[in-house]
């Protein structure tokens, strides 16, 4: 099995770089398409189109609402073809980025993301995540390369509401133990190859910066202000953990935060609170790992305010039966669980689960 990483053509980082669009754009095309939220084309469109405008690029948008479907990816498509388009450009958060992913795909055209929160790692990843209208999880596709460009502007993600920076880390928080699950197994990642060295030091190195820089970040955030930590913590939420775990591969916290959708009433969380709540779980799972390594996780997530028991997960009066359900899901055919190098059954994952709640509780009193 060969070892294989993917990384996105350019990652590029910094105070008003998104101002800067038009040059980024310019070698791949002078007709591109952009899909953004309304919100965001009210916030930031003038800058951006005046910059595409200096660099002689004209454009044609729409606007992204709802979930990411295969059928808004191709309502985009009927558009990008119809004007012309020989670029994408993804502004926004995770569903808008992932959506103009598929977009893109479809229509065989060259990607720009550029993303407005840091909330997890979509930017850097091939991958999309698919949903119904009804915010259903209906699978993932895994595209040919990554995006072309990345253009993450740390000065507009400082701005954005605080909960989006710190479900991004707790996205990134997962990145290491996921990669390090699959590689004591040699487990076949999304790459389709086994984890590189670089892979495995980068989702290291995730994890490293979270916890080091992580409530720092938080503060400057609360205050609007991109410091040295912001753009530390961005990096990680975006680039070393979308390299991590596309490259290193997922386990027991992924496969618990993308069914979760299945619990409606976990409906209100976003992707990052989902998965730290299944990171706990996946080390109440662990066989290896010590029990100070496992309360630094879950201290660092309270500290930052992150969900770590039902409760935070508005889940605490769902019955066994019901996680039993959810658990059976969790851990069908091809699931992440089966990545760890022991079985893993549906009430292995239940039990983990009140455990986790167990130790979430617990620590909070401290």
């Amino acid at each position: 099995m060969a070892n294989v990483i993917w990384f996105p053509g350019k990652y590029c980082q910094g105070k008003g770089i998104l101002s800067d669009l038009g040059k980024y754009v310019l070698p791949f095309g002078r007709k591109v398409f952009i899909l953004w939220e309304q919100f965001l084309k009210d916030a930031y469109g003038e800058r951006i189109i005046a910059s595409l405008e200096s660099a002689g690029i004209s454009y044609s948008d729409m606007i992204f609402r709802g979930e990411t479907t295969k059928r808004m990816a191709n309502i985009c498509v009927e558009r990008i073809c119809q004007d012309g388009c020989e670029v994408v450009v993804g502004v926004g958060g995770g569903k808008a980025i992932d959506t103009a992913k598929g977009a893109a795909s479809f229509a065989g055209k060259r990607l720009i993301i550029a993303p407005t929160i840091a909330s997890n790692d979509a930017p850097s990843s091939a991958c999309t995540v698919w949903y119904k209208e009804d915010g259903e999880y209906d699978g993932f596709d895994m595209w040919k390369t990554n995006p072309d460009v990345i253009i993450a502007d740390t000065e507009v993600i400082a701005k954005a509401p605080v909960r989006f920076f710190v479900a991004g880390m707790g996205d990134a928080l997962a990145t290491w133990f996921e990669a390090a699950t699959c590689f004591s197994r040699r487990a076949v990642a999304c790459t389709g190859g086994v984890q590189t060295l670089t892979a495995m030091a980068m989702a290291q190195l995730c994890y490293d910066t979270i916890l080091e820089f992580g409530l720092e970040a938080k503060a400057a955030v609360e205050r609007q202000v991109a410091t040295a930590a912001v753009d530390k913590v961005i990096e990680a939420n975006i680039l070393l953990s979308g390299v991590g775990w596309e490259s290193g591969g997922l386990a027991t916290a992924h496969a618990i935060a993308n069914s979760l959708p299945l619990i409606h009433e976990t409906h209100g969380l976003l992707h990052g609170e989902k998965v730290s709540f299944g990171l706990i779980t996946q080390l109440c799972l662990d066989q290896d790992l010590s029990i100070d390594e496992i309360y630094d996780v879950v201290d660092f997530q309270i500290s930052v305010g992150l969900p770590v028991t039902l409760s935070d997960m508005n889940m605490s009066e769902v019955s066994r039966d019901r996680l039993l359900d959810f658990a059976k899901a969790v851990s069908g055919e091809g699931s992440f669980v089966h990545n760890h190098p022991f079985e893993v059954t549906p009430a292995d994952i239940v039990d983990a689960m009140f455990a986790a709640d167990s130790l979430g509780t617990r620590r909070k009193k401290l």
